[in-house]
């Protein structure tokens, strides 16, 4: 970040208060997520292995086709943000709108190819033959949920551009719950089995778009703002979202390419990998909860044409990122003795987690300037600088993480790999704060 004097108590306080007021609900709302596909694993694996194994393909399948299109909530609530911060909130619901019309899109074009090609995508990704009919089933149904999942991931970009992170934490609770009831009502009242799983996904994820729409739509009768799609608002949404979608492509890569990496040094570290990337991802949680709350009010600075405002901001929210950081990384070093027991009694596994687990503790301080100064450059709309990031980190990483076989650096130097993966990324999106390029000001970027 550029230059500046030191943030007042005063000022420091105002946006103490403000990170913490959109960040706590966001990150309830972002572990409630993950929770949808572990009631279902809970129940499904009841049914019996071929069942659960089934599930895993096809609930793998889904979270990975509905995170591609994450940028529907980012690029939203930057343009929402924006607009709020320049007093137009009119015009901030009607961008809200155009993204979700662009959701509803893209969702239909999911299904038409989803639907059809489900058993070829099934056994492409490896599923045995006992598993493959019902993760076909699984698929089929829940990508009739796929649009719904999409205008939910929009109209959450919306609310957390008007500054409202605690709305969509009620509807993810409440969503968890549903999807709960409904599982047990059609896997086993009914007798559906795998089929009651998906169609209660389905169900549970309509009643949350609908909750979101009747939310969404008041707000722009109360504002008087249209409802009706925009060609030229839904192509503005779709440019804008190109640029996060080769960010987020980039980074799906470096996991799977981590994971492959993983798989050939043997099953004791790929066990061990698994593991320490589910931990990894876990506290991805808190730090992204700093990093949507940065979406939602740098957005809304320079929306306001308040650079000063941004950058007092951007900087405590790095602060805040580093001390996050700090204390989920002694968190790990102290937990990680009760960790991994709750995963394997493998010593053999356990021995290759521990140091991989060090890794991670040690990368977490970066990992908090990384997710912070991401959601910075997001709320100020800079999408094209990220995907151009990542594609330097991808380019870094590819040759780093490939070598570890070659060498015989075994897990520990694969996460030492992931911890420059992160270093690259710190460094591109430091040097990009410093330069004050983002700090476009206006209600559109």
């Amino acid at each position: 970040m550029t230059q500046a004097p030191e943030i007042p108590e005063a000022t420091r306080r105002r946006h103490d208060r403000e990170i913490v007021a959109l960040a706590v609900p966001a990150f309830g709302a972002l572990v409630a997520e993950p929770l949808f596909v572990m009631a279902d694993s809970a129940m499904v694996g009841h049914l019996g292995t071929a069942q659960l194994a089934g599930l895993g393909v096809a609930s793998a399948l889904l979270t990975t086709a509905v995170s591609v299109f994450v940028f529907l909530a980012y690029a939203t609530t930057a343009a929402v943000a924006r607009r709020v911060g320049a007093g137009d909130r009119p015009g901030a619901i009607r961008q809200g709108m155009d993204g979700i019309w662009l959701a509803l899109l893209l969702g239909i074009a999911v299904i038409a190819v989803v639907l059809p090609l489900a058993p070829g995508i099934v056994d492409l990704f490896g599923a045995s033959t006992t598993a493959a009919p019902y993760a076909t089933t699984y698929l089929r149904i829940s990508s009739l949920g796929i649009p719904a999942m999409l205008m939910v991931l929009a109209a959450t970009g919306v609310l957390r551009g008007l500054q409202d992170t605690r709305t969509p934490l009620y509807v993810a609770v409440g969503g968890f719950i549903a999807n709960g009831v409904l599982n047990v009502g059609l896997i086993y009242g009914a007798g559906l089995g795998i089929a009651g799983s998906a169609w209660g996904t389905v169900i549970a994820q309509c009643a949350m778009a609908t909750v979101y729409l009747t939310v969404v739509v008041r707000g722009a009768r109360r504002h008087g703002a249209s409802l009706r799609p925009d060609a030229a608002g839904i192509r503005a949404s779709a440019q804008a979202g190109v640029p996060l979608l080769v960010r987020t492509l980039s980074l799906r890569a470096i996991l799977m390419i981590a994971t492959a990496v993983a798989a050939r040094l043997g099953d004791a570290d790929i066990a061990a990998h698994q593991i320490t990337l589910s931990l990894w991802s876990l506290l991805a949680f808190a730090l992204d909860a700093i990093a949507i709350a940065g979406q939602a009010i740098i957005g809304r600075y320079l929306g306001a044409a308040d650079i000063e405002g941004a950058r007092a901001a951007c900087r405590r929210m790095v602060q805040w990122g580093i001390a996050t950081g700090a204390v989920l990384g002694l968190l790990v070093v102290a937990a990680r003795p009760l960790f991994l027991p709750l995963f394997t009694s493998d010593p053999v596994v356990k021995d290759a987690a521990l140091p991989a687990l060090l890794m991670v503790a040690l990368s977490q301080p970066v990992c908090g300037i990384v997710f912070v100064l991401d959601g910075v450059l997001m709320g100020a709309g800079d999408g094209p600088y990220l995907a151009g990031a990542m594609l330097v980190t991808l380019a870094v990483f590819v040759p780093a993480a490939l070598l570890v076989p070659v060498f015989g650096g075994g897990l520990t130097a694969l996460w030492a790999a992931m911890t420059l993966m992160m270093t690259v990324r710190m460094a591109t999106l430091w040097w990009r704060s410093r330069s004050g390029r983002w700090l476009v000001t206006g209600a559109t970027r």
